[in-house]
């Protein structure tokens, strides 16, 4: 009888990415990775301990391919700003794993060297020390909600954004006036969630560059 093969860790990782492209994060199962690898699940715990550690990996990959070859340029703020958009573009082409770093976090690594750059493009800020890990907290905590945020936005189908934008066009251009006024007077200005997302994210990081940036004595 022939034994099971066995899969390599970067196999594994390699096959729970492709799950988590095509799927998504809620029905992911060590289970359902085991099914696909035709093996069994307890193959799997020799790798990983547990469905979170294994997520945490498949995240971390990401992390690793966007720092891959980064060079820091510029001023701090500029530092930041190419970092964050660095991580939007690696996790746009992962989804669903945008989903599973907001969620799970990392913590190997590719963390580690993105952690890195951020405390030294806000220690390069002229900063006190003691203030750069609320400021790195902070930040961390913004750019996993705008990442996480337009993941979720990129993987409706096409089906499910014409129902929603046509949701939206009845909400907006049909509100009434005089229930709500302000919403009446903006209507035909007013963008719906998934227009203009990087502008968005760009501006909103670039407002709280600005934020901190008024704080340095």
């Amino acid at each position: 009888m022939t034994g099971r093969r066995r899969w390599s860790t970067e196999e594994i990782l390699d096959t729970a990415a492709e799950l988590l492209r095509t799927g998504d994060a809620e029905s992911f199962s060590v289970r359902r990775l085991a099914a696909a690898l035709e093996t069994d699940s307890s193959s799997l715990y020799r790798h990983f301990r547990n469905k979170t550690e294994l997520m945490r990996a498949v995240a971390d990959r990401i992390l690793l391919a966007a720092m891959d070859g980064h060079r820091p340029e510029g001023d701090w703020k500029q530092r930041i700003t190419a970092l964050a958009l660095r991580l939007r573009e690696a996790f746009g082409e992962q989804l669903q794993i945008a989903t599973v770093w907001g969620r799970y976090g990392s913590g190997g690594a590719g963390s580690r060297l993105v952690m890195e750059e951020l405390l030294q493009a806000l220690r390069a800020s002229g900063l006190p020390d003691d203030e750069i890990p609320g400021h790195y907290h902070r930040i961390v905590i913004l750019l996993s909600a705008l990442i996480t945020s337009e993941a979720g936005i990129s993987a409706t189908t096409s089906k499910e954004y014409e129902q929603a934008m046509e949701q939206f066009r009845v909400a907006v251009l049909g509100a009434d006036p005089e229930r709500f006024p302000a919403l009446a007077h903006f209507a035909r200005d007013i963008r719906p969630l998934a227009a203009d997302r990087r502008a968005a994210f760009e501006e909103t990081l670039a407002a709280h560059l600005a934020h901190i940036e008024a704080q340095i004595p």
